[in-house]
């Protein structure tokens, strides 16, 4: 991953304040002579130098200015200081946004999808490496496209599953995958599958007019948790934009085994593929928040005690 510092110090503005030196994680700037200079030969180009400046005499050449401009709104450029914001209203966000099963059939501007993908990439990275993919199915048509790949692959692996000796011989080598797949998901994907080809009915991806391939590219130090983080904020950005978003277990599970399907998507062989999120106008309204089931939490307990 490019570690190249591109740092610029304004040495005119600079007032020698330090805290661009306080909040650097690589150490790549340090106070020379009183002001902030640049030293270190590794950067991991986080910003945080930029955005803690109060006189902005610091730029970081390889942030793209592009990424916080939006079509679909006008974003708030300040930074939101600990402990501001609506507690009651980000919780209500969080609560309100719901796997969407029903589409209208209607397309989604392709200005709004980009936004999407800004909006997803504000998430944390591992060591901000941000080393993320997202390929956008922006039409209905490549949708079920897709759709018949992985069903076509799911069909074959079905017909893997019902052969109960080989479920067995897999299971006294140790490997129980199929077999688990036998009892968790052959019945509920063979109805898909025939309702697929008998009706036409999409319960892979609910009639989604739009999907997002979210991917994670060489070099990345958590490939899954940064994808996820992203599609987290994807998630509830589509939300507040008026969308229904699902992610679909599925597509990705196959995409990851299917070599032939990602090249298909123009993704390159050493891209992993992460989640798959289908998105569109929603056709459907709800009238509370459902609430969660309670987690497992636990306490470890204090030091010494």
């Amino acid at each position: 991953m490019d570690r190249r510092v591109t740092t610029v110090i304004d040495q005119e503005k600079c007032t020698g304040c330090g805290l661009c030196v306080a909040v650097c994680p690589s150490e790549t700037i340090s106070l020379q002579e009183g002001k902030a200079t640049v030293t270190g030969e590794r950067s991991l180009n986080c910003g945080h130098c930029q955005a803690v400046c109060p006189a902005g005499a610091v730029r970081v050449g390889s942030l793209d200015p592009e990424q916080a401009r939006f079509h679909s709104f006008a974003p708030d450029p300040r930074w939101l200081p600990f402990g501001q914001g609506d507690a009651a209203q980000l919780v209500r966000l969080m609560a309100s946004r719901r796997s969407c099963r029903n589409y209208q059939p209607r397309a989604l501007p392709r200005e709004l999808l980009a936004d999407l993908v800004k909006i997803a990439v504000t998430a944390p990275s591992g060591s901000n490496r941000q080393a993320w993919s997202f390929t956008v199915l922006a039409e209905r048509e490549q949708v079920l496209e897709l759709a018949g790949g992985i069903g076509q692959v799911m069909q074959r692996f079905n017909r893997l599953a019902e052969k109960a000796w080989l479920r067995r011989l897999l299971r006294l080598a140790g490997r129980r995958e199929l077999d688990d797949y036998f009892r968790e998901h052959y019945q509920s994907v063979e109805r898909g599958l025939r309702r697929w080809q008998e009706e036409g009915r999409d319960l892979l991806f609910h009639g989604a007019p739009a999907a997002i391939v979210v991917g994670a590219l060489p070099g990345a130090s958590c490939p899954t948790e940064d994808a996820l983080l992203a599609c987290g904020h994807l998630l509830l950005g589509a939300h507040v934009l008026g969308l229904g978003t699902c992610l679909i277990g599925y597509a990705a599970t196959v995409l990851q085994r299917t070599p032939v399907l990602r090249a298909g998507l123009g993704l390159a062989p050493q891209e992993q593929v992460q989640a798959v999120v289908a998105l569109g106008w929603p056709a459907e309204t709800y009238q509370a928040q459902s609430g969660r089931r309670r987690p497992l939490l636990r306490w470890l307990p204090p030091a010494g005690g």
